[in-house]
């Protein structure tokens, strides 16, 4: 092998070195060069001069390039600040939980839109006093969530645990006391159909006068829906002019959108004298009798007793009054008419000259009852 040192930089790289060798074998790609020492390297095929056999001589340089080195070494570093900026900076937010609406039995929270940064969300769960109630559905956009059957007058803390790639992060825990009967701060009423108009001025006069709020959409805090009619549909005709009418019932029989939202949310859907007789009492007032369909006006007496009263015979009443002690007492067995029967009624319907609806005819049952009548007036006297 001889070697060759030139002093000569090119590029920034250092004095190379020239080493000579001899190609010993070229197998499957790797050439097998020796030097004059009998050192045997391996090297790749693909470099080597075109047209290198067996028993041929190459030379081979080596050098230092440290302006590639500074620029490989720049290019590594840039990529380590990167990921610091971008994974080790900015990291999740815990959730900020606020109170929306407290009722006497419910509790309206809400939160801001979760901040991931970059790591991705496992759960995210609701705790009272300490304890696990459940996970929040669809978490990255949902921020609000309501919780029901609480008790009156008791103090609650609630909590939310975010759960990510990245680790836990807890929100601040939320002291909330629910409301007592005397509180009516906490209802909110959704307006559905509500008729006369100056009805609805006065329900929502009633709701300033106690502390309430009310919307025109059903939302999560809502708590009651007030309305005098489930469908929009108040006129069932209206004026085309030139004296022509047309029936206007399509809607009529349609539930407004804000109704059907208020049965899928089960809420209690009620007159709007429920508001008045809370605005009244100044407390909350039980909701049995005014619930939407419980004041419709009751049929009166007097068309019940007749819808009631069954259909009366057309036979004339036979009233039998006591003989006096000196009349004389007839003993002969009075023979009454039976009660008409089905062949009875076939005979009749057979005959063409009696007519069971013409006024003034008197059927065969009741001749036959009025000769009896006379015969025992005629005994009597």
């Amino acid at each position: 092998m001889t070697t060759t040192r030139s002093s000569s930089k090119q590029g920034g790289a250092d004095s190379s070195e020239s080493f000579s060798f001899c190609v010993g074998k070229l197998d499957a790609g790797i050439a097998v060069l020796l030097s004059e020492q009998s050192h045997l390297i391996e090297f790749p095929s693909i470099l080597l001069p075109p047209g290198c056999q067996p028993g041929s001589f190459v030379s081979i340089s080596c050098s230092r390039d440290h302006q590639l080195e500074k620029q490989r070494l720049d290019e590594f570093w840039q990529l380590q600040d990167n990921i610091v900026h971008t994974y080790g900076r900015k990291t999740p937010q815990p959730p900020q939980l606020r109170l929306r609406n407290v009722t006497q039995t419910s509790v309206t929270l809400e939160w801001d839109p979760l901040d991931l940064a970059t790591a991705k969300l496992l759960s995210l769960t609701i705790y009272r006093n300490g304890q696990r109630l459940s996970n929040i559905p669809n978490p990255q956009t949902t921020t609000s969530t309501k919780l029901s059957g609480l008790d009156l007058s008791a103090d609650y803390t609630f909590q939310l645990v975010l759960k990510t790639t990245a680790g836990a992060y807890n929100s601040q825990q939320l002291k909330v006391k629910t409301h007592s009967i005397a509180e009516t701060s906490g209802i909110r009423v959704c307006f559905g159909i509500v008729q006369p108009p100056e009805l609805l001025e006065q329900t929502k006069q009633a709701l300033q006068s106690i502390g309430a709020k009310w919307s025109d959409k059903v939302q999560i805090e809502t708590t009651h829906l007030v309305c005098t009619s489930p469908s929009p549909g108040a006129s069932s005709s209206g004026s085309l002019g030139h004296g022509k009418t047309t029936s206007s019932t399509s809607d009529e029989h349609n539930p407004s959108v804000q109704y059907q939202r208020a049965l899928q949310m089960s809420l209690p859907t009620v007159l709007p004298s429920w508001v008045l007789a809370c605005a009244t009492e100044k407390k909350m007032v039980p909701i049995a009798s005014h619930y939407l369909g419980s004041g419709a006006p009751q049929p009166s007496t007097s068309s019940a007793s007749i819808a009631r009263t069954p259909a009366t015979s057309s036979l004339p009443t036979v009233a039998i009054h006591p003989a006096p002690a000196d009349s004389p007492v007839n003993t002969e067995p009075v023979t009454r008419a039976a009660e008409p029967e089905p062949a009875i009624a076939d005979a009749t319907a057979t005959s063409p000259n009696i007519d069971e609806d013409a006024p003034g005819v008197a059927s065969p049952e009741v001749t036959q009852v009025s000769e009896e009548m006379e015969q025992v007036d005629l005994k009597d006297t």
